[in-house]
């Protein structure tokens, strides 16, 4: 098992005898915000609303509440990096990053997160949030947080209910029951409800009852692992060994995959949240959106006089109501309304605004055909830098290529195709079998089928260069690493 993870030093909450623990959810797909993103880089690590990613903006809105511990995440393992560098971008320190093997759903993960937490202190509360929420204020969340922690100290398992403005129907409701005095608007829960029709939604909205189920929870660590041993403790006991057999790799746990392919997979609201007595919800105060389709990003977003919401290089014209983004090139919109339009550099999406929930079929269609539009960008990020396609036909590929200063490639080798490297801008140091080069800008160097190889960027600025492979096969999958800085297969 790992050693117990200690949080940095703060100041108590006054409510409290505990810290509150951050846990932030990272391991979702967004399959239906394609074809911005995709599997490699999906929502949470885009940039969608302002200029910070989704989960830098959810990391930054835990480091406004006091007392707060170094939030643990938890993720896919494909996106270690990812999250790694995108909160030193904004200098949040974190605690452990989970890394989980494959996906679980929020049961598991929240029931890791719980173990850690409780292990660094026994009566941790936890604050469950999603990675891809969309909240401005983030005064009203700490406010709401410190209601909802009070309530969790006394042992309640409490989620934040956001009350509808509208009859929606892609969200599941909670209705309220019995008032708890001690703490403002929050009540016990009396119901979880699926995503209802429309004809429901509107009685709901009509009724005063009902809240949107948000998502995120406020729980007593210990308490809940209790509550899932009493209902799942298949869930409990492979997320319990998963962890327990974990390795420290970097600044990552990784747990074990083979405990964790065993770990049934379920929601934290079906494992224990609509099982417990002791559920609770507290009415929310902030300007919530769950950020899950184009068409809630156009409902999140500021609008022109027209009601259109346009990002990137475009040209609209007698278009109304319309969300247009535009990534590579210039986009034009003319006489339309009610459209999503998301323009990338390999795919395009048009759609009507009430069919965006059903971009997810045009993804199934992507893995059906096994085209892979949706798993990557033509640009992908990697630990030391990224790397995007140019061109390519048979027998040879052209890359753009960025190294980060300081940082290197792996010490590898390829069967199956040569390599010529042409220094943009930048200083390149070259291990090329049992020679160390240095190539400066518009220098280049050419490294042979089958040599050992390594590329470093030794300066202080980024390293750009174009690559050009040939040779029979230009699979990303013909590396062979002897020594790599990332830990990497």
């Amino acid at each position: 098992m790992l050693p117990r993870v200690r949080t940095q030093s703060h100041s108590p909450l006054p409510w409290s005898l505990s810290v509150l623990h951050p846990a932030i959810l990272s391991g979702g797909s967004g399959s239906r915000l394609w074809p911005l993103s995709r599997t490699l880089l999906p929502k949470q690590f885009l940039p969608l609303v302002s200029e910070k990613t989704m989960l830098q903006e959810t990391a930054l809105r835990t480091q406004g509440i006091a007392g707060v511990a170094r939030p643990v995440v938890v993720c896919n393992v494909e996106h270690r990096f990812l999250v790694a560098e995108q909160l030193r971008e904004v200098n949040v320190p974190a605690g452990p990053i989970v890394l989980e093997p494959e996906g679980r759903n929020t049961a598991p993960a929240v029931a890791i997160a719980a173990l850690i937490a409780a292990a660094d202190d026994p009566d941790a509360i936890l604050l469950v949030l999603p990675a891809d929420h969309l909240i401005r204020d983030t005064q009203a969340f700490a406010r709401d947080v410190e209601r909802a922690a009070k309530l969790a100290a006394t042992g309640r398992l409490v989620t934040f209910g956001i009350r509808p403005d509208h009859p929606a129907t892609g969200y599941g409701y909670i209705r309220r029951g019995a008032a708890h005095r001690e703490t403002q608007d929050a009540f016990a829960v009396a119901q979880f409800v699926e995503k209802p029709n429309a004809a429901r939604a509107s009685e709901f909205l009509a009724s005063g009852e009902f809240y949107w189920n948000s998502g995120m929870f406020v729980l007593p660590a210990a308490k809940f692992l209790a509550e899932l041993g009493r209902f799942r403790p298949d869930i409990l006991a492979a997320s319990k060994e998963a962890y327990e057999r974990s390795a420290r790799d970097l600044d990552f746990c990784r747990l074990d995959a083979e405990a964790f392919a065993r770990c049934p997979s379920d929601s934290i609201d079906y494992a224990v949240m609509e099982k417990t007595a002791d559920a609770s919800v507290v009415a929310a105060t902030i300007d919530w959106n769950d950020i899950g389709s184009w068409s809630s990003l156009w409902d999140a977003g500021e609008k022109d006089a027209s009601g259109n919401i346009a990002r990137g290089d475009t040209y609209l014209d007698a278009a109304q109501g319309c969300y247009v983004r535009a990534e590579s090139r210039l986009v034009a919109v003319m006489g339309v309304q009610d459209l999503v339009i998301v323009e990338t550099d390999d795919a395009v999406l048009v759609a009507h605004k009430s069919a965006a929930q059903d971009v997810k079929n045009a993804v199934e269609n992507l893995k059906a055909t096994k085209r892979d539009e949706h798993i990557a960008h033509t640009r992908v990020y990697r630990p030391w830098g990224w790397y995007e396609s140019i061109d390519e036909g048979e027998r040879f590929q052209v890359k753009r290529i960025m190294v980060k200063p300081g940082h290197k490639l792996s010490l590898q080798m390829h069967h199956h195709r040569a390599e010529h490297w042409i220094v943009v801008s930048g200083t390149a140091l070259v291990t090329r079998g049992t020679e160390e080069i240095l190539i400066t800008e518009n220098q280049s160097t050419y490294i042979p089928l089958g040599e050992t190889h390594r590329l470093e960027n030794p300066g202080k600025l980024p390293l750009h260069l174009i690559e050009v492979q040939s040779g029979s096969y230009l699979g990303e999958d013909d590396i062979v690493r002897f020594v790599d800085d990332y830990k990497r297969a």
